[in-house]
């Protein structure tokens, strides 16, 4: 672990424990395992990468973090509270120290809305400021995120996806939080606007000191926004590391998947790239031990039998898989 991820780890803004979110299936008794007992810590301006395929439960960890979905158990600690428990009022308070940027900037705008009232909705409920001192307020914030303010009056199909999301970050940052959730926030977009959102969202957190969970399943993005990197797959976190140590050097079957399915960008140079057999397992009933024995090219017997606990094979390097040969002697996370 770097010295910077060293200090970041000691200085603990948000921990998960034991976080489950089920999801019942209509006329039926069987539920949806979404995200099925995971634990990690963010801490203070930091990034946590949170990658995986579709489905594995990534964004669903974000909305429980927020309590946009109630979990169905666990902990979400936030600066030594633990908001699963707390009420309307309380939890109406917090709110304004954690924020989430939507995946699709258009479905999570109200197209009957303007600019103005988009952003500064969040103002006005937490009744922040006059009406004057809201307008001046989103005017400041259009511009941290390079939109002109004289669009405030505008209506969210008169602007581009990339506008759209820089208006999303705006309202994001309204009530000066300390936590952003990026819930998959430049998937939607085009490959060279995915670069500036990124590095406005780098920009700010270095102006507001922000700390974020950036949630997609663009490997080569999180590699380059995050300080670490936590691997999810079919409910499960599989493996977290510093970004420079899982990237370099991947110890989950999974992850090393995952990486080797990132293009180089040199024609000349080829990766050996692993492909994995099957479909991803329904969350309905996943595998017994192992959920990924079903496509691991390394799996074995006995990992049908052994639930994998996520584990520090090096040191701030942790993974969940028996066949490692460390993973005997190796301490658990949390």
């Amino acid at each position: 672990m770097t010295e910077t991820a060293t200090k970041i780890a000691v200085q603990k803004l948000i921990q998960v424990r034991n976080l489950v979110k089920y999801f019942p299936v209509d006329n039926s008794d069987d539920v949806v395992k979404a995200v099925d007992d995971i634990s990690f810590d963010i801490g203070a301006g930091e990034t946590l990468g949170l990658v995986g395929e579709s489905g594995c439960g990534k964004s669903t960890v974000g909305r429980c973090m927020l309590r946009l979905h109630e979990p169905t158990s666990g902990e979400v600690i936030f600066e030594g509270q633990d908001i699963v428990n707390l009420h309307n009022r309380d939890l109406q308070k917090l709110r304004r120290e954690m924020q989430i940027i939507f995946q699709d900037p258009y479905a999570s705008l109200n197209p009957r809305l303007s600019v103005l009232s988009i952003v500064g909705e969040a103002l006005k409920i937490h009744g922040i400021g006059t009406k004057a001192d809201r307008k001046d307020r989103v005017a400041e914030l259009l511009r941290k995120v390079g939109l002109d303010p004289k669009y405030m009056s505008r209506y969210p199909h008169e602007f581009s996806g990339g506008q759209r999301q820089r208006i999303g970050i705006a309202r994001a940052l309204a009530l000066n939080p300390k936590l952003i959730i990026a819930d998959e926030p430049v998937s939607a977009l085009d490959v060279s606007v995915q670069a500036q959102v990124v590095n406005l969202l780098q920009d700010l957190q270095q102006e507001f000191g922000l700390t974020f969970l950036f949630i997609s399943h663009g490997l080569a993005v999180v590699e380059h926004i995050s300080n670490r990197v936590a691997v999810m797959y079919l409910g499960k976190i599989v493996e977290i590391a510093d970004s420079k140590a899982l990237y370099e050097k991947p110890l989950h079957p999974y992850t090393q998947a995952l990486l080797s399915a990132i293009p180089i960008p040199d024609p000349k140079v080829k990766r050996d790239r692993i492909v994995l057999e099957g479909d991803v397992p329904t969350p309905i009933n996943p595998p017994s031990g192992c959920r990924f024995r079903t496509r691991c090219p390394k799996a074995e017997g006995i990992c049908s039998e052994v639930e994998p606990e996520l584990r520090e094979i090096e040191e701030g390097h942790y993974s969940a898989c028996i066949l490692d040969e460390n993973y005997e002697n190796a301490k658990t996370v949390g």
